[in-house]
């Protein structure tokens, strides 16, 4: 099986989820957020961290993880500005089914004050 590097920013409340999963998993999305989104690299994860998340939430974190590529794939990459930013859409409603696809653990890279 081939496998894709995604990143996903996080605040401390989605972080202590993940946790609680035993870093296997991302939580469900809430009723507001219909769109769970990776990232395809870490800069960009770094810049919705530090930029969006500290500024609402007073932290932000960088995850990264391993997936299926051949799921992954079924989403196409949406780029939502510039050829930096570049990220998967998936529905609310296939966020477990994604999660089953993810191989190994979601590690914490970059943590935000």
């Amino acid at each position: 099986m081939s496998t894709l590097t995604l990143y996903r920013p996080v605040g401390l409340q989605e972080l202590a989820l993940i946790e609680q999963s035993g870093w296997t998993a991302f939580p469900p999305r809430l009723p507001e957020q219909p769109i769970f989104y990776p990232v395809m690299n870490e800069e960009y994860a770094i810049q919705i961290a530090r930029d969006w998340n500290v500024p609402a939430s007073g932290s932000g974190y960088v995850t990264r993880f391993q997936m299926d590529a051949g799921f992954a794939s079924r989403y196409p990459v949406q780029v939502a500005g510039s050829g930096v930013h570049r990220e998967l859409w998936i529905p609310a409603e296939d966020l477990a089914e994604f999660n089953r696809h993810i191989t190994g653990l979601i590690e914490v890279t970059h943590r935000f004050p």
